[in-house]
């Protein structure tokens, strides 16, 4: 507890009975209540977090899926028990130990404090960061968390993909939890859910941690097309109702004429380069009216994304 406040922390585990040990036993001494979800796993990792629960059965609530639901999965059956029992803020450590503990108090801190209602560990923020991060994962995450900013709203979020995160009772009671991505794409689903419902979204500095014996399952060439996925339509849905059905914003239309117009130009402009190589000419209107397709696509995506950052500013 800190601050009079129940702090609570999910542990989403998945076979990993090497190193859930070390999670638990490390978990700092304010973290009143610690929700290990097994999802599924076969190996030893629920009998594992039986040991060390013993003892200490009003702390560490083991939480068994007989279905393997994913990891997003996993964190909402966290966040549904933490929410029954009032839990002021929820934290997600993996069970990993991919998440440093001495990071915790300053990543509940914001919410603590009142000064956000959702809190995102960022690894991109500390120099070390390309040298202990596989340059694989580091690009792919800087793509995703790139997408993110424009399908989210939130564009001072850089490290999207992050699972190391704090959330207020506030926001468990008010999102409708069940309805959150149940995959890798849920801290990117959940971000979209919160920018329609206005809460406050801040990034805190972490470390990162690698090379410790842990097994990543993601495969960069399948998740990022899935994500994308994911994030058009969140995108999307995102637009229409909080720019449509709940507001009215006149930048949903700069979005549009941009998306229809810059690839017009764009292949346009490409027909035409290809039919002067081909030796036949093109004339100057032509030229001229796919360079006005392409700027006029451009300049109506830019205004669409600044009027987004001008809108949710004080979201940060």
């Amino acid at each position: 507890m800190i601050k009079g406040k129940k702090i609570g922390v999910v542990v989403p585990a998945h076979n990993e009975e090497k190193l859930i040990g070390e999670v638990i036993t490390s978990m700092p001494s304010f973290v009143d209540r610690i929700f290990v979800v097994d999802d599924c796993s076969t190996d030893k990792t629920a009998e594992r977090v039986r040991v060390l629960a013993q003892g200490q059965a009003d702390r560490v609530l083991l939480m068994e899926h007989t279905k393997n639901l994913g990891v997003g999965g996993a964190i909402v059956t966290g966040y549904k028990q933490a929410r029954n029992e009032k839990i002021d803020v929820v934290a997600v450590m993996a069970g990993d130990a991919q998440m440093d503990p001495a990071d915790l108090d300053r990543v509940v801190a914001p919410i603590i404090e009142d000064e956000a209602d959702y809190v995102k560990g960022n690894r991109l923020f500390r120099g070390e960061s390309w040298k202990m991060i596989p340059h694989h994962r580091y690009l792919g995450n800087s793509v995703l968390s790139l997408l993110t900013k424009v399908a989210s709203g939130y564009w001072h979020i850089a490290d999207s993909q992050s699972g190391y995160t704090a959330i207020s009772h506030l926001v468990l009671r008010t999102l409708d939890i069940d309805a959150i991505y149940a995959r890798y794409g849920m801290p990117n689903d959940l971000l979209i859910k919160l920018n329609i419902n206005n809460f406050r979204v801040r990034d805190v500095s972490i470390r990162p941690i690698y090379n410790i014996g842990e097994k990543s399952g993601i495969r960069l060439l399948s998740v990022i097309p899935k994500i994308s996925w994911l994030l058009l339509k969140g995108f999307v849905f995102r637009m229409v109702n909080k720019y449509i059905i709940r507001d009215f914003h006149p930048l949903v239309f700069f979005y549009f004429l941009g998306i229809a117009l810059t690839p017009s130009g764009f292949f346009f402009g490409f027909y035409l380069l290809a039919v002067r190589l081909s030796g036949a000419g093109v004339t100057a209107t032509s030229a001229l009216f796919a360079a006005f397709l392409l700027i006029s696509g451009l300049q109506s995506l830019f205004f669409a994304m600044w009027f987004d950052m001008e809108y949710n500013k004080h979201l940060r």
